[in-house]
Protein backbone atom coordinates (compact mmCIF):
# COMPACT_ATOMS: atom_id res chain seq x y z
CA UNK A 1 0.00 0.00 0.00
CA UNK A 2 2.73 1.90 1.02
CA UNK A 3 4.89 1.99 -2.26
CA UNK A 4 1.39 2.22 -4.01
CA UNK A 5 1.11 5.42 -2.48
CA UNK A 6 4.53 6.07 -3.78
CA UNK A 7 3.95 5.89 -6.85
CA UNK A 8 0.99 7.53 -6.96
CA UNK A 9 2.63 10.50 -5.58
CA UNK A 10 5.57 10.61 -8.17
CA UNK A 11 2.75 10.49 -11.04
CA UNK A 12 0.81 13.28 -9.32
CA UNK A 13 4.11 15.67 -8.93
CA UNK A 14 5.21 14.48 -12.49
CA UNK A 15 1.76 15.75 -13.64
CA UNK A 16 1.71 18.76 -11.87
CA UNK A 17 5.95 19.64 -13.79
CA UNK A 18 4.38 18.73 -17.05
CA UNK A 19 1.32 21.00 -16.56
CA UNK A 20 3.46 23.56 -15.30
CA UNK A 21 5.79 23.34 -18.62
CA UNK A 22 2.92 23.22 -20.37
CA UNK A 23 1.68 26.39 -18.96
CA UNK A 24 5.76 28.13 -19.48
CA UNK A 25 5.15 27.29 -22.88
CA UNK A 26 2.30 28.40 -23.66
CA UNK A 27 2.74 31.64 -22.24
CA UNK A 28 6.31 31.53 -24.80
CA UNK A 29 3.65 31.22 -27.50
CA UNK A 30 1.51 33.43 -26.91
CA UNK A 31 4.35 35.99 -26.61
CA UNK A 32 5.89 34.61 -30.14
CA UNK A 33 2.42 35.07 -31.76
CA UNK A 34 2.54 39.11 -30.59
CA UNK A 35 5.43 39.55 -32.13
CA UNK A 36 4.51 42.05 -35.01
CA UNK A 37 2.61 44.24 -32.84
CA UNK A 38 5.85 44.53 -29.90
CA UNK A 39 7.92 45.54 -32.99
CA UNK A 40 5.83 47.58 -34.27
CA UNK A 41 5.82 49.63 -30.58
CA UNK A 42 9.56 49.57 -30.35
CA UNK A 43 10.13 50.85 -33.89
CA UNK A 44 7.36 53.88 -33.10
CA UNK A 45 9.47 54.90 -29.66
CA UNK A 46 12.77 54.04 -32.16
CA UNK A 47 11.84 56.64 -34.58
CA UNK A 48 10.37 59.17 -31.61
CA UNK A 49 13.53 59.26 -30.39
CA UNK A 50 12.81 61.29 -27.58
CA UNK A 51 15.86 62.19 -24.80
CA UNK A 52 15.12 62.14 -21.37
CA UNK A 53 12.20 64.23 -19.79
CA UNK A 54 10.93 64.77 -22.97
CA UNK A 55 9.49 61.24 -23.66
CA UNK A 56 5.70 62.61 -23.88
CA UNK A 57 4.69 59.79 -26.81
CA UNK A 58 6.92 56.88 -26.07
CA UNK A 59 5.70 56.93 -22.32
CA UNK A 60 1.80 57.70 -23.99
CA UNK A 61 2.13 54.70 -26.16
CA UNK A 62 3.39 52.10 -23.64
CA UNK A 63 1.15 53.38 -20.72
CA UNK A 64 -1.67 52.80 -24.14
CA UNK A 65 -0.62 49.31 -24.73
CA UNK A 66 -0.62 48.72 -20.98
CA UNK A 67 -4.11 50.06 -20.01
CA UNK A 68 -5.19 47.84 -23.22
CA UNK A 69 -3.81 45.61 -21.49
CA UNK A 70 -6.02 45.77 -18.02
CA UNK A 71 -3.27 47.37 -16.24
CA UNK A 72 -4.31 50.42 -13.58
CA UNK A 73 -2.02 53.33 -14.50
CA UNK A 74 -0.93 56.34 -12.57
CA UNK A 75 0.92 59.44 -14.78
CA UNK A 76 3.54 62.03 -13.77
CA UNK A 77 4.80 59.89 -10.70
CA UNK A 78 7.70 61.22 -8.50
CA UNK A 79 6.53 64.51 -9.51
CA UNK A 80 8.00 63.30 -13.24
CA UNK A 81 5.58 63.92 -16.22
CA UNK A 82 7.45 61.24 -18.41
CA UNK A 83 6.90 58.66 -15.43
CA UNK A 84 4.43 56.48 -14.82
CA UNK A 85 3.46 52.75 -13.29
CA UNK A 86 1.02 50.31 -14.76
CA UNK A 87 -0.65 47.92 -12.48
CA UNK A 88 -2.77 44.52 -12.12
CA UNK A 89 -4.13 42.44 -9.19
CA UNK A 90 -3.54 42.83 -5.36
CA UNK A 91 -1.66 41.65 -2.64
CA UNK A 92 1.89 40.17 -2.49
CA UNK A 93 3.64 38.94 -3.80
CA UNK A 94 4.48 42.49 -5.84
CA UNK A 95 6.80 42.41 -8.47
CA UNK A 96 8.26 45.42 -10.98
CA UNK A 97 9.67 45.03 -14.22
CA UNK A 98 11.25 48.62 -15.34
CA UNK A 99 11.49 49.83 -18.16
CA UNK A 100 12.77 52.78 -20.10
CA UNK A 101 12.34 54.33 -23.11
CA UNK A 102 14.82 57.58 -23.79
CA UNK A 103 16.85 58.52 -26.04
CA UNK A 104 20.38 59.83 -26.45
CA UNK A 105 21.44 62.96 -28.20
CA UNK A 106 23.41 63.99 -31.06
CA UNK A 107 23.43 60.24 -32.09
CA UNK A 108 20.39 60.15 -35.29
CA UNK A 109 20.99 57.20 -36.95
CA UNK A 110 19.44 55.28 -39.96
CA UNK A 111 18.69 51.51 -39.78
CA UNK A 112 21.72 51.26 -42.39
CA UNK A 113 24.96 49.43 -42.25
CA UNK A 114 26.70 52.81 -42.82
CA UNK A 115 27.03 55.82 -40.96
CA UNK A 116 23.96 58.29 -42.32
CA UNK A 117 22.03 60.41 -39.78
CA UNK A 118 18.18 60.02 -39.85
CA UNK A 119 18.17 64.25 -39.31
CA UNK A 120 17.13 64.21 -35.72
CA UNK A 121 18.34 65.22 -32.91
CA UNK A 122 18.82 62.23 -30.79
CA UNK A 123 19.06 58.54 -31.22
CA UNK A 124 18.22 55.31 -29.43
CA UNK A 125 22.50 54.37 -28.91
CA UNK A 126 21.39 52.45 -26.13
CA UNK A 127 18.19 50.48 -27.15
CA UNK A 128 15.79 51.82 -24.59
CA UNK A 129 13.04 51.73 -27.27
CA UNK A 130 13.56 47.64 -27.23
CA UNK A 131 13.96 48.03 -23.16
CA UNK A 132 11.05 49.59 -22.55
CA UNK A 133 8.49 47.35 -25.03
CA UNK A 134 10.02 44.10 -24.03
CA UNK A 135 9.60 45.38 -20.56
CA UNK A 136 5.77 45.73 -21.37
CA UNK A 137 5.58 42.69 -23.12
CA UNK A 138 6.90 40.43 -20.53
CA UNK A 139 4.65 42.48 -18.07
CA UNK A 140 1.33 41.73 -19.98
CA UNK A 141 2.12 38.13 -20.69
CA UNK A 142 3.00 37.65 -16.98
CA UNK A 143 -0.68 39.72 -16.30
CA UNK A 144 -2.08 36.72 -18.85
CA UNK A 145 -0.69 34.02 -17.03
CA UNK A 146 -1.88 35.19 -13.76
CA UNK A 147 -5.39 35.44 -14.87
CA UNK A 148 -5.79 32.37 -15.97
CA UNK A 149 -3.92 30.36 -13.54
CA UNK A 150 -5.87 32.33 -10.68
CA UNK A 151 -2.24 33.38 -9.45
CA UNK A 152 -2.65 35.73 -6.40
CA UNK A 153 -0.36 39.01 -6.51
CA UNK A 154 0.62 42.05 -8.10
CA UNK A 155 2.78 42.44 -11.43
CA UNK A 156 3.64 46.14 -11.70
CA UNK A 157 5.60 48.13 -14.79
CA UNK A 158 7.80 50.80 -14.12
CA UNK A 159 7.80 53.42 -16.57
CA UNK A 160 11.65 54.92 -16.07
CA UNK A 161 12.30 58.00 -17.88
CA UNK A 162 15.61 59.63 -18.57
CA UNK A 163 18.13 56.82 -17.37
CA UNK A 164 20.80 58.46 -19.48
CA UNK A 165 21.62 61.36 -16.42
CA UNK A 166 18.77 62.43 -15.59
CA UNK A 167 18.45 59.87 -12.83
CA UNK A 168 14.36 59.26 -12.92
CA UNK A 169 14.59 55.89 -10.75
CA UNK A 170 16.38 57.92 -7.49
CA UNK A 171 13.79 60.61 -7.69
CA UNK A 172 11.13 57.34 -7.65
CA UNK A 173 13.31 55.48 -5.56
CA UNK A 174 13.11 59.01 -3.07
CA UNK A 175 9.48 58.62 -3.24
CA UNK A 176 9.36 55.23 -1.64
CA UNK A 177 7.60 53.99 -5.49
CA UNK A 178 9.74 50.36 -4.72
CA UNK A 179 9.81 49.89 -1.26
CA UNK A 180 5.93 47.59 -1.30
CA UNK A 181 8.08 45.62 -3.75
CA UNK A 182 9.27 42.09 -3.58
CA UNK A 183 11.42 41.25 -6.35
CA UNK A 184 12.54 44.19 -9.21
CA UNK A 185 13.44 42.81 -12.03
CA UNK A 186 15.18 44.71 -15.37
CA UNK A 187 17.06 44.21 -18.89
CA UNK A 188 19.49 45.67 -21.05
CA UNK A 189 19.88 45.94 -25.14
CA UNK A 190 24.04 44.46 -25.53
CA UNK A 191 25.79 42.73 -28.00
CA UNK A 192 25.51 39.50 -25.95
CA UNK A 193 23.22 37.35 -24.44
CA UNK A 194 24.57 37.40 -20.75
CA UNK A 195 23.12 36.91 -17.09
CA UNK A 196 25.92 36.64 -15.04
CA UNK A 197 26.50 39.19 -11.75
CA UNK A 198 26.60 42.37 -13.14
CA UNK A 199 28.15 45.64 -11.40
CA UNK A 200 27.87 49.37 -12.35
CA UNK A 201 29.59 52.05 -11.27
CA UNK A 202 28.31 54.73 -8.04
CA UNK A 203 28.21 58.46 -10.00
CA UNK A 204 27.60 62.13 -8.98
CA UNK A 205 27.59 64.59 -12.31
CA UNK A 206 27.25 68.54 -11.47
CA UNK A 207 27.71 71.70 -13.43
CA UNK A 208 30.06 74.12 -12.56
CA UNK A 209 29.29 77.68 -12.84
CA UNK A 210 31.68 80.42 -12.84
CA UNK A 211 31.20 84.33 -12.99
CA UNK A 212 33.69 87.23 -13.90
CA UNK A 213 33.79 90.58 -15.36
CA UNK A 214 33.42 91.67 -19.21
CA UNK A 215 35.46 93.73 -20.54
CA UNK A 216 37.41 93.96 -23.72
CA UNK A 217 39.93 91.35 -24.45
CA UNK A 218 42.74 93.71 -26.46
CA UNK A 219 41.63 97.32 -25.26
CA UNK A 220 40.64 96.65 -21.07
CA UNK A 221 41.95 93.26 -20.61
CA UNK A 222 42.97 94.65 -17.10
CA UNK A 223 39.27 95.21 -16.05
CA UNK A 224 38.12 91.86 -16.98
CA UNK A 225 37.58 88.59 -14.77
CA UNK A 226 37.45 85.51 -17.02
CA UNK A 227 34.85 83.04 -16.11
CA UNK A 228 36.48 80.92 -18.89
CA UNK A 229 39.77 80.89 -16.99
CA UNK A 230 38.03 79.61 -14.04
CA UNK A 231 36.79 76.53 -15.80
CA UNK A 232 40.37 76.02 -17.21
CA UNK A 233 42.35 76.35 -13.92
CA UNK A 234 39.53 73.55 -12.11
CA UNK A 235 39.84 71.27 -15.00
CA UNK A 236 43.78 71.97 -14.95
CA UNK A 237 44.05 70.89 -11.19
CA UNK A 238 41.17 67.91 -11.42
CA UNK A 239 43.67 66.42 -13.96
CA UNK A 240 46.50 67.09 -11.92
CA UNK A 241 44.16 65.28 -9.06
CA UNK A 242 44.37 62.03 -11.35
CA UNK A 243 46.98 60.57 -9.41
CA UNK A 244 46.31 60.56 -6.36
CA UNK A 245 42.69 59.09 -6.80
CA UNK A 246 42.03 55.25 -6.73
CA UNK A 247 42.94 53.83 -10.13
CA UNK A 248 39.26 53.04 -10.69
CA UNK A 249 37.99 56.37 -10.62
CA UNK A 250 36.70 57.70 -13.73
CA UNK A 251 36.41 61.51 -14.30
CA UNK A 252 34.56 63.00 -17.19
CA UNK A 253 33.97 66.59 -18.32
CA UNK A 254 32.80 69.00 -20.96
CA UNK A 255 32.49 72.94 -21.15
CA UNK A 256 29.28 73.64 -21.60
CA UNK A 257 29.62 77.43 -22.27
CA UNK A 258 32.88 78.92 -23.01
CA UNK A 259 31.82 82.40 -23.75
CA UNK A 260 30.71 84.01 -27.06
CA UNK A 261 33.54 85.72 -28.74
CA UNK A 262 37.42 85.52 -28.61
CA UNK A 263 37.57 88.99 -27.87
CA UNK A 264 35.36 89.46 -24.90
CA UNK A 265 36.30 88.67 -21.51
CA UNK A 266 33.72 85.98 -20.61
CA UNK A 267 31.66 86.73 -17.88
CA UNK A 268 30.20 83.15 -17.24
CA UNK A 269 31.46 79.91 -18.15
CA UNK A 270 29.97 76.50 -17.45
CA UNK A 271 31.77 73.25 -17.06
CA UNK A 272 29.51 69.64 -16.92
CA UNK A 273 31.48 67.13 -14.53
CA UNK A 274 31.03 62.84 -14.04
CA UNK A 275 32.77 61.33 -11.26
CA UNK A 276 32.19 57.68 -11.23
CA UNK A 277 33.33 54.77 -8.55
CA UNK A 278 32.16 51.30 -7.81
CA UNK A 279 31.73 52.71 -4.33
CA UNK A 280 29.53 54.94 -3.31
CA UNK A 281 31.53 56.79 -0.01
CA UNK A 282 34.36 57.00 -2.44
CA UNK A 283 32.83 59.25 -5.19
CA UNK A 284 31.76 61.17 -2.50
CA UNK A 285 34.92 61.81 -1.00
CA UNK A 286 36.26 62.37 -4.61
CA UNK A 287 33.50 64.82 -5.64
CA UNK A 288 34.55 67.07 -2.55
CA UNK A 289 37.81 67.17 -3.89
CA UNK A 290 36.64 68.43 -7.37
CA UNK A 291 34.20 71.17 -5.57
CA UNK A 292 37.34 72.11 -3.17
CA UNK A 293 39.35 72.35 -6.93
CA UNK A 294 35.88 74.78 -8.34
CA UNK A 295 36.39 77.06 -5.24
CA UNK A 296 40.41 77.43 -5.66
CA UNK A 297 39.93 77.84 -9.09
CA UNK A 298 37.33 80.61 -8.78
CA UNK A 299 39.75 82.17 -5.75
CA UNK A 300 42.80 82.48 -7.74
CA UNK A 301 41.16 84.13 -11.06
CA UNK A 302 39.19 86.57 -8.77
CA UNK A 303 36.00 85.06 -10.20
CA UNK A 304 32.70 83.30 -8.31
CA UNK A 305 31.61 79.91 -8.59
CA UNK A 306 28.62 77.84 -7.64
CA UNK A 307 27.59 74.29 -8.49
CA UNK A 308 24.68 72.26 -8.89
CA UNK A 309 24.55 68.63 -8.34
CA UNK A 310 22.30 67.33 -11.60
CA UNK A 311 22.31 63.43 -10.88
CA UNK A 312 23.93 60.74 -7.89
CA UNK A 313 23.36 57.03 -8.42
CA UNK A 314 24.45 54.11 -6.21
CA UNK A 315 26.22 50.99 -7.55
CA UNK A 316 24.49 48.06 -8.26
CA UNK A 317 23.84 45.57 -5.42
CA UNK A 318 24.17 41.92 -6.79
CA UNK A 319 21.26 39.37 -5.81
CA UNK A 320 22.59 35.81 -6.69
CA UNK A 321 19.93 33.92 -5.63
CA UNK A 322 17.83 35.55 -8.41
CA UNK A 323 20.60 36.08 -10.55
CA UNK A 324 21.32 32.20 -10.88
CA UNK A 325 17.26 31.96 -11.68
CA UNK A 326 17.58 34.60 -14.80
CA UNK A 327 20.60 32.84 -16.23
CA UNK A 328 18.79 29.69 -16.18
CA UNK A 329 15.60 30.96 -18.03
CA UNK A 330 18.13 33.04 -20.34
CA UNK A 331 19.67 29.57 -21.02
CA UNK A 332 16.02 27.78 -21.49
CA UNK A 333 15.19 30.97 -23.88
CA UNK A 334 18.42 30.84 -25.59
CA UNK A 335 19.81 33.37 -28.24
CA UNK A 336 18.51 34.36 -31.89
CA UNK A 337 19.61 33.16 -35.23
CA UNK A 338 20.59 35.28 -38.07
CA UNK A 339 18.47 35.72 -41.38
CA UNK A 340 20.71 36.00 -44.64
CA UNK A 341 19.98 39.14 -45.11
CA UNK A 342 20.36 40.01 -41.28
CA UNK A 343 24.02 38.70 -41.27
CA UNK A 344 24.85 40.82 -44.61
CA UNK A 345 23.79 43.65 -42.51
CA UNK A 346 25.81 42.63 -39.56
CA UNK A 347 28.81 41.91 -41.53
CA UNK A 348 28.67 45.37 -42.57
CA UNK A 349 28.15 46.81 -38.73
CA UNK A 350 31.13 43.81 -38.14
CA UNK A 351 33.54 46.18 -40.54
CA UNK A 352 32.89 49.13 -39.29
CA UNK A 353 34.00 48.30 -36.43
CA UNK A 354 37.52 46.81 -37.38
CA UNK A 355 36.53 42.75 -37.70
CA UNK A 356 36.37 40.74 -40.44
CA UNK A 357 32.74 39.24 -40.12
CA UNK A 358 30.03 39.67 -37.72
CA UNK A 359 30.73 36.89 -34.58
CA UNK A 360 27.05 34.63 -34.97
CA UNK A 361 27.67 32.45 -31.98
CA UNK A 362 27.98 35.48 -29.72
CA UNK A 363 24.17 35.99 -30.65
CA UNK A 364 22.90 32.81 -30.66
CA UNK A 365 24.64 31.64 -27.06
CA UNK A 366 24.47 32.60 -23.73
CA UNK A 367 27.65 33.70 -21.86
CA UNK A 368 28.48 31.32 -19.01
CA UNK A 369 27.48 32.50 -15.71
CA UNK A 370 30.18 34.31 -13.77
CA UNK A 371 29.54 35.57 -10.08
CA UNK A 372 31.87 38.90 -10.22
CA UNK A 373 31.82 41.77 -12.69
CA UNK A 374 34.08 44.90 -13.46
CA UNK A 375 31.75 48.08 -13.77
CA UNK A 376 32.31 50.18 -16.23
CA UNK A 377 28.89 52.29 -16.65
CA UNK A 378 26.88 54.27 -13.86
CA UNK A 379 22.47 53.35 -14.09
CA UNK A 380 20.09 54.70 -11.96
CA UNK A 381 18.81 50.86 -11.60
CA UNK A 382 21.49 51.12 -8.84
CA UNK A 383 19.46 53.29 -6.27
CA UNK A 384 17.02 50.56 -6.96
CA UNK A 385 18.70 47.55 -5.86
CA UNK A 386 19.58 48.81 -2.28
CA UNK A 387 15.91 49.61 -2.01
CA UNK A 388 14.34 46.26 -3.29
CA UNK A 389 16.19 42.73 -4.36
CA UNK A 390 16.66 43.68 -7.97
CA UNK A 391 18.17 41.25 -10.52
CA UNK A 392 18.90 42.02 -14.30
CA UNK A 393 20.72 40.30 -17.94
CA UNK A 394 21.11 41.49 -21.27
CA UNK A 395 20.24 40.22 -24.86
CA UNK A 396 22.06 40.54 -27.87
CA UNK A 397 19.96 43.48 -29.67
CA UNK A 398 22.98 44.69 -31.62
CA UNK A 399 25.70 42.96 -33.63
CA UNK A 400 28.47 40.79 -31.56
CA UNK A 401 31.17 43.96 -30.95
CA UNK A 402 29.00 47.16 -30.75
CA UNK A 403 29.18 49.29 -27.99
CA UNK A 404 26.48 51.35 -26.71
CA UNK A 405 26.39 54.69 -27.37
CA UNK A 406 27.59 53.73 -31.18
CA UNK A 407 25.61 54.86 -34.62
CA UNK A 408 26.05 50.91 -34.99
CA UNK A 409 23.93 50.15 -32.16
CA UNK A 410 20.91 52.89 -33.34
CA UNK A 411 20.93 51.35 -36.63
CA UNK A 412 20.53 47.15 -35.47
CA UNK A 413 18.14 48.95 -32.52
CA UNK A 414 16.11 49.92 -35.93
CA UNK A 415 15.85 46.31 -37.89
CA UNK A 416 14.71 43.02 -37.04
CA UNK A 417 18.35 42.08 -35.56
CA UNK A 418 17.08 44.30 -32.61
CA UNK A 419 13.25 43.22 -32.27
CA UNK A 420 14.76 39.40 -32.33
CA UNK A 421 16.71 40.00 -29.35
CA UNK A 422 13.77 42.00 -27.74
CA UNK A 423 11.67 39.11 -27.66
CA UNK A 424 14.27 37.31 -26.27
CA UNK A 425 14.05 39.64 -23.38
CA UNK A 426 10.46 39.76 -22.81
CA UNK A 427 10.50 35.80 -22.38
CA UNK A 428 13.41 36.19 -20.09
CA UNK A 429 11.76 38.59 -17.87
CA UNK A 430 8.13 36.70 -18.01
CA UNK A 431 9.69 33.05 -16.86
CA UNK A 432 11.41 34.54 -13.78
CA UNK A 433 8.68 37.30 -12.63
CA UNK A 434 6.53 33.19 -13.23
CA UNK A 435 8.72 31.20 -11.11
CA UNK A 436 9.24 34.19 -8.51
CA UNK A 437 5.04 34.10 -8.25
CA UNK A 438 5.21 30.63 -8.05
CA UNK A 439 7.92 30.07 -5.21
CA UNK A 440 7.49 31.98 -2.09
CA UNK A 441 10.84 30.36 -0.49
CA UNK A 442 12.75 31.61 -3.38
CA UNK A 443 11.69 35.15 -2.57
CA UNK A 444 12.26 34.67 0.87
CA UNK A 445 16.02 33.70 0.03
CA UNK A 446 16.16 36.89 -2.05
CA UNK A 447 15.21 39.19 0.02
CA UNK A 448 17.53 37.41 3.45
CA UNK A 449 20.48 38.22 0.83
CA UNK A 450 19.05 41.39 -0.07
CA UNK A 451 19.35 42.27 3.25
CA UNK A 452 22.51 40.41 4.19
CA UNK A 453 24.31 42.09 1.78
CA UNK A 454 22.89 45.45 2.21
CA UNK A 455 23.79 45.84 5.56
CA UNK A 456 21.36 45.92 8.63
CA UNK A 457 22.16 50.00 9.78
CA UNK A 458 22.02 50.62 6.01
CA UNK A 459 19.61 53.55 5.68
CA UNK A 460 19.30 54.79 1.79
CA UNK A 461 20.15 58.27 1.16
CA UNK A 462 19.66 59.68 -2.99
CA UNK A 463 23.44 61.24 -3.75
CA UNK A 464 21.20 63.87 -5.43
CA UNK A 465 20.02 65.02 -1.82
CA UNK A 466 16.66 66.32 -1.98
CA UNK A 467 16.44 68.21 -5.01
CA UNK A 468 13.63 68.18 -7.07
CA UNK A 469 13.56 66.25 -10.28
CA UNK A 470 16.60 67.78 -13.09
CA UNK A 471 13.64 67.91 -15.81
CA UNK A 472 15.95 70.41 -17.53
CA UNK A 473 19.17 69.14 -16.74
CA UNK A 474 20.10 68.64 -20.74
CA UNK A 475 20.04 72.24 -21.27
Amino acid sequence: MKKLYCISMCCILSFTALNAQKKAEDVLQKLDSQKEKYSSIAQNIWGLAEMGYQEEKSAALLQQTLAEAGFTIHTGVANIPTAFTAEYGSGSPIIGIMGEYDALPGLSQEAVAEKKSAGKAAGHACGHHLFGTASAAAAIAVKDWMVSSKIKGTIRFYGTPAEEGGGAKVYMSREGLFDDVDVALHWHPSSQNAASAAAALSNISAKFRFYGVSSHAAGAPERGRSSLDGVEAMNNMVNLMREHIPQETRIHYVITDGGKAPNVVPDFAEVYYYARHNRRDVVKNIFDRIVKAAEGAAMGTGTTMDFEIVNGVHELLPNLTLQKVVHHNLTKVGGIAYTNEEKAFADKIAISLGQQGADLATAKNVQPYKETARAYGSTDVGDVSFVVPTVGFSTATWVPGTSAHSWQAVAAGGTTIGKKGMMVAAKTLTLTAMDLFKNKDLVAKAKKEFLDRRGADFKYVPLLGDRPPALDYRK
